[in-house]
């Protein structure tokens, strides 16, 4: 990462705070310059618009959650050309493991991010220019897909889809809905294992395996 890149990162991490604790109204030039320590006009001199500091939050928000699905061994990019592999029982319990393990650290160490996620999401629903944003999701579905067909599920195109949105909508609950009063606490065994069995249980649904 070059000089510049590092900067806008920081930029970018100082903005996903700042949008986890107060939402969009939160984000400005001058309190990413605070928040960061830089000095005023820092922020506006690298990232000029608004939808500009919100395509580095998007940006950055993608690169932290790729490095998270590296370290659990999950796809993170595009599925290769051509039949995916053949998927086993087992090899669906693996993943529900990991997918598991994943969303609770997005409950956890990746809390900001995910209500900074979400806010990003919300924003885009009253502002045109920043629907792009929403193609985040698009390599997450295609990796669902591939991985249902491997899977030898009935409809993978229209199940990986599902897959991916039932799972947004899981972390979606924890985190902010109904899910929060009564789910187990996040960050513990019990927390990750009532995810995996969620997970699990919607492999089962869509493979019958």
């Amino acid at each position: 990462m070059n000089g510049r890149s590092a900067r806008v990162a920081a930029l970018a991490d100082a903005a996903i705070a700042l949008l986890a604790e107060g939402g969009m109204r939160a984000l400005t030039h001058r309190a990413v310059d605070a928040r960061a320590g830089v000095p005023l006009g820092t922020t506006s001199a690298y990232l000029r618009t608004r939808q500009a500091l919100i395509e580095a939050v998007v940006r950055r928000l993608a690169d932290l959650d790729r490095a998270d699905l590296a370290d659990r061994e999950l796809p993170t990019d595009a599925p290769p050309p051509g039949p995916p592999p053949r998927l086993t029982p087992a090899d669906l319990d693996q993943l529900a493991v990991a997918t598991a393990q994943v969303l609770d650290r997005w409950l956890t160490v990746g809390r900001d991010r995910s209500l900074a996620r979400y806010a990003c999401l919300l924003e885009a629903v009253h502002r045109p220019e920043l629907r792009p944003i929403l193609a985040h999701g698009t390599v997450l579905r295609e990796q669902a897909r591939a991985l249902l067909a491997g899977a030898g599920a009935p409809d993978p195109r229209r199940q990986g889809d599902q897959f991916v949105a039932f799972v947004d909508g899981l972390l979606f609950d924890r985190l902010v809905g109904a899910g929060a009063l009564s789910a187990p606490p996040p960050g513990s065994p019990e927390s990750r294992e009532d995810l995996r069995a969620a997970v699990r249980a919607l492999l089962r649904a869509f493979t019958g395996s």
